[in-house]
């Protein structure tokens, strides 16, 4: 038990002498006596100082904690995997902030040390880089002590990286700039010039918001100048430029075939975007819309190729407006272009008719035929009808041929109608009269388009005036009318 205690009293005499104060800078005056591992040969070699890293690692670890620089010890391991050690001297009086060492088996550290020896101390140096510092390690050559000899505060270059996407956008697209990929930096800084070279705005960013979101509501090309910002400030020196361009919207343009659009129910009529053009591209497609007087939606088309235009008929009259808006090829929309119409209905048409006829007591048919006007008072609703012609007799004398005119309207319903009106007659035989009359009429639409018509008739014809009887001066007709 005493000679423990004695051991440990020597010792610590031991290390008293070697390092003279623990209160103030230790002075190491010689080096070798409590080394960490044990070295063979007077001088190792840079391999053999490895190897003891590599054998004493569980140690260097606990050392390191104790140290305080328990963070480091990773870092230095992974250095001594391919470090090449720098030879150097230790001169009188340099300092250590401290060193591990091993008394009777157990690692302990010494802080704050000063070489006070009688000649330069020969040791390897290395440095461990973490973070934003230089840690010097040094191994003195005689012994397997680690020293961490000093730390050197490095703040690197800022490396600027800048990234604009998309490259190409529509106006008013969302553009993401991104600086994200820049290193070293404490914040970092964007301009933005417009098309014709002013800066019209700057950003700042930082490592842990590196993005930045805008857009832009005027088509060109736009230039992004940025740079970073290093722990002193510093700004970055590599070039950091970026560009996008802001796609041009096309420019609509459109006509109609008709303008005014008179008597066009049942008329095609055509809208033409043929003469829309695109500044940095082409267009690609027209989207048209026809609305009505109030503003309702009543057809809509998209056309995708050239010429770019719609056949539409319109089945009412009224007016409307035809709106189209073109696409091109990066996706851009025009403005809209605008043309407001009226459709009207064709009211006035000119008619032909004919049949066969017959007149009181002529024993024999007619055959008549007559040219007129017909005008739509109220479409499909009431008519008015003049006409006239000649009706030929089939049988000869008494009989004769004879001119006969009508002044009618007729009421519809529908494909039925019925009208009534005056007329005349010349004589249709020898010792009668000319005649006004009395006129109805019977009929039913067999075709009926917007720009003509057909229709079968029955027509009754009767004088009026004095000495003149319906039963002894009437005529009878069945006939066909065309409009066109």
């Amino acid at each position: 038990m005493k000679s423990r205690k004695l051991i440990a009293l020597v010792t610590g005499v031991l290390i008293l002498m070697t390092l003279s104060s623990f209160a103030e800078t230790k002075k190491l005056e010689r080096i070798g006596l409590y080394t960490f591992a044990q070295v063979r040969g007077k001088i190792p070699t840079q391999e053999v100082m490895k190897r003891l890293v590599e054998r004493y690692a569980g140690d260097i670890k606990y050392g390191f904690d104790l140290a305080g620089n328990g963070d480091l010890y990773l870092p230095f391991l992974e250095l001594m995997k391919t470090a090449t050690f720098e030879e150097k001297a230790l001169q009188i009086g340099d300092k250590m902030i401290w060193m591990l060492f091993r008394v009777r088996g157990k690692v302990k550290v010494v802080q704050d040390i000063e070489w006070a020896g009688k000649a330069p101390l020969e040791v390897f140096s290395f440095t461990v880089k973490k973070g934003y510092k230089n840690y010097e390690f040094i191994m003195p050559k005689p012994c397997g002590n680690i020293s961490l000899r000093r730390i050197e505060e490095i703040i690197p270059e800022a490396v600027c990286n800048l990234a604009v996407k998309p490259p190409k956008a529509n106006v008013n697209d969302p553009i993401t700039v991104d600086m994200s990929g820049s290193q070293n930096a404490k914040s970092m800084e964007v301009d933005v010039f417009n098309p014709e070279g002013a800066k019209i705005a700057t950003k700042s960013l930082t490592p842990d918001s590196p993005k930045w979101q805008t857009n832009f509501d005027k088509p060109g090309e736009y230039v992004f100048k940025a740079r970073a910002f290093n722990l002193e400030g510093k700004a970055s020196t590599n070039p950091c430029e970026a560009k996008t361009y802001i796609n041009f919207p096309p420019i609509c343009k459109l006509s109609t075939s008709c303008l005014p659009c008179k008597d066009y129910v049942g008329k095609p009529i055509t809208f033409d975007a043929s003469g829309s053009s695109d500044p940095d591209g082409e267009v690609a497609k027209a989207s048209f819309e026809i609305t009505d007087a109030a503003g309702a939606s009543v057809d809509k088309f998209a056309d995708s190729e050239k010429p770019f235009s719609w056949e539409k008929i319109f089945l009412k009259p009224g007016v409307y407006a035809v709106t189209v808006v073109v696409t091109d090829d990066f996706g851009a929309v025009s403005e809209p272009c605008k043309i407001e119409f009226e459709v009207t209905q064709k009211r006035s048409f000119f008619l032909v008719e004919g049949g066969p006829l017959v007149a009181k007591g002529s024993r024999g048919p007619y055959f008549f035929g007559r040219l007129g006007f017909l005008y739509k008072i109220v479409p499909d609703k009431l008519d008015f009808i003049i006409s006239g012609g000649g009706d030929l007799a089939l049988k000869g004398e008494p009989w004769k041929s004879f001119f006969s005119a009508n002044l009618l309207l007729n009421a519809h319903s529908g494909p039925a109608f019925f009208g009534a009106g005056a007329g005349f007659s010349t004589k249709a035989r020898e010792g009668k009269k000319s005649n006004a009359e009395l006129i109805a009429n019977l009929g039913f639409d067999v075709f009926k388009k917007y720009t003509s018509m057909g229709s079968v008739f029955f027509e009754g014809r009767g004088a009026i005036g004095e000495g003149r009887s319906f039963s002894k001066n009437h005529k009878l007709a069945l006939g066909f009318r065309l409009l066109f």
